[in-house]
């Protein structure tokens, strides 16, 4: 194996990271890294299903679909799709278990992977060379050390995902009044929602104080549909209802449109992120120095500190980073008024921004 870092740059490179779709978005800064630095080095992204739908169309890259739903034939498909080649570099992304065995399928001179202190569900035992440890980092930096550990120093801290006309058409049906805000009330996970309540007053607040219609959009799935529905019956003004109306690439124009995103710790926050659309974050279940929105860090609402020190009585510093708090009503714990006052802080800077010089 070459030393670390790099002296010359590799002929090919392969980046590992399935899912979820946040964690894809933090990921596509780290593609863009190695494409402004080694532009010549040809670039394979092995890929989830779901997050293949949404930067699968990125320039300058390979995609291989691994679909996780297929089991271990998906592990096979990989292995018959890279038959007969070796990558110079493995950037083994995710820690779990699935994918460091998905990661046997991927030939590569150097394996790289998470520090000893990270690689959690056995993951080092599926590379031979490792970042450093570097403690209490946001997700998208521990990230980029894969392609600083090779040999890049500099970050560079694009997202540029495409957004087909088509996906800007269908946006465009489906939100002619602009500008509006847009709310993702729902993670992957309940135990990060928020209360329908508090999202009925944020719409009416966003309608009667600064004349911003709502969206709200969303997954197909039973507890988003129900979410949207009992949000509805709680407003005084009826927001659109977009839940399970949308593909990713039209989500993704529809927040690229988008005056602000109130949502919770998701895969659409880092969708805001990526494209540029200023996000207030709801945080009390998960720690939000580790995964909110990289940018608008001062648009995060958390109860974090309070919710960990309920359920286990020390301060965030005692806990284990990335500590979850899993208990129901947690997310309970932001107030209406500290999210409607984050809001108004940035709105009337944004206003304030646009107004005409007389």
């Amino acid at each position: 194996m070459k030393p670390l870092p790099l002296k010359n740059p590799p002929d090919t490179l392969c980046l590992l990271r399935l899912s979820a779709i946040g964690d894809v978005c933090h990921a596509v800064p780290v593609i863009r890294t190695l494409q402004s630095a080694w532009p010549d080095t040809k670039l394979t992204w092995v890929i989830g299903k779901t997050e293949h739908a949404l930067v699968g169309d990125i320039p300058g890259v390979e995609f291989i679909i691994f679909d996780k739903q297929a089991g271990w034939q998906a592990i096979r498909e990989l292995r018959r799709r890279l038959r007969g080649r070796r990558f110079d570099v493995l950037l083994h992304m995710q820690m779990s278990l699935r994918a460091s065995i998905a990661s046997l399928a991927i030939p590569a001179d150097i394996r790289l992977g998470f520090d000893r202190e990270r690689a959690t569900d056995l993951q080092w035992l599926f590379t031979n060379a490792r970042i450093p440890h570097v403690p209490s980092q946001h997700v998208l930096d521990s990230f980029l050390e894969f392609p600083r550990t090779l040999g890049i120093p500099d970050p560079v801290l694009e997202w540029n995902i495409p957004i087909p006309e088509t996906a800007r058409q269908r946006a465009a049906e489906l939100a002619p009044q602009s500008p509006y805000a847009v709310i993702s009330p729902c993670s992957s996970h309940a135990y990060r929602n928020w209360t329908a309540e508090g999202y009925a007053a944020v719409i009416d607040h966003l309608q009667e104080t600064w004349n911003l219609p709502v969206l709200l959009t969303g997954g197909n799935s039973a507890i988003e549909r129900e979410t949207g529905a009992a949000i509805k019956r709680l407003c005084r003004h009826q927001p659109s209802n977009l839940i399970g109306r949308t593909d990713l690439k039209t989500l993704l124009a529809l927040i690229a449109n988008a005056r602000l995103l109130v949502a919770p710790d998701s895969g659409p926050a880092h969708m805001g992120t990526a494209t540029g659309t200023p996000v207030v974050s709801l945080f009390a279940a998960t720690n939000p120095d580790r995964a909110r929105p990289y940018r608008y860090p001062e648009l995060v609402v958390s109860r974090y500190p309070e919710a960990i020190q309920a359920r286990y009585h020390k301060s965030v510093d005692d806990v284990p980073w990335g500590t979850r708090v899993r208990d129901p009503g947690t997310m309970a714990r932001i107030p209406v008024e500290d999210v409607l006052e984050t809001i108004d802080r940035h709105l009337s800077v944004t206003a304030s921004e646009q107004a005409p010089v007389l």
